[in-house]
């Protein structure tokens, strides 16, 4: 079976700014609940997903474009949780692109742990701000914004089809949301919960750039 195609790195990914590619709608599918995840903080600690949960979700995908004349391809996180998924629409004739720009938000030396074993000062410095403090020596928020800008920028007007995780998909919500407009900073006691998984969540694309300092 032929590997994935690879996406090229997202233009602009990791900056602050930029204009969005106009007119892109992103239809994002949070992954199945992932196996061994329950209790535990995960970012890019790739866990496996039950195959008929991936199967499952893949269906749904294929009905939906189907019902909406969507394409028939799709991006999706390198991680298993999300590829997977991926990987039945490819069985199925679908072009699958996998970005490592779709990943989940990196959380350093949290990612893995029980989140019951972090302890309250090092939640502390997150709430103290929130946006640019390195989780765990991983990644910053800001970082991520930068990130998932980079794909929206990247990304050609009409539908595109994504798999993608819950830190990722928030973050796109914060970037075509009223606050981000506003120019208000994010703050801890205003992110969301993220959507559940194997839920649909379809945004366009933001208008203006994503990070503030």
């Amino acid at each position: 079976m032929a590997e994935a195609k690879q996406a090229r790195p997202a233009a602009g990914a990791g900056a602050s700014g930029g204009t969005p590619a106009g007119g892109t709608e992103f239809w994002i599918w949070r992954h199945p609940r992932a196996e061994g995840a329950a209790g535990r903080c995960i970012g890019r600690t790739d866990l496996a997903v039950d195959r008929r949960r991936a199967k499952r979700l893949a269906h749904r995908i294929r009905r939906a474009a189907r019902r909406h004349g969507l394409p028939r391809e799709v991006w999706t996180s390198p991680l298993r949780r999300c590829r997977e998924v991926g990987l039945w629409l490819r069985r199925w004739g679908w072009t699958l692109y996998v970005d490592e720009s779709l990943a989940e938000m990196d959380f350093g030396a949290w990612d893995g742990r029980a989140w019951a074993t972090i302890g309250a000062a090092d939640f502390a410095g997150w709430d103290a701000d929130f946006l640019h403090h390195a989780v765990g020596g991983g990644e910053s928020l800001a970082r991520l914004l930068a990130r998932v800008e980079g794909f929206v920028v990247a990304a050609p007007p009409g539908p595109r089809l994504v798999i993608g995780h819950g830190g990722w998909i928030n973050a796109l919500r914060w970037l075509t949301g009223a606050d981000h407009a506003a120019g208000r900073t994010p703050q801890a006691n205003r992110w969301p919960a993220p959507p559940a998984h194997a839920r649909l969540t379809r945004l366009d694309g933001p208008t203006s750039g994503a990070t503030r300092s």
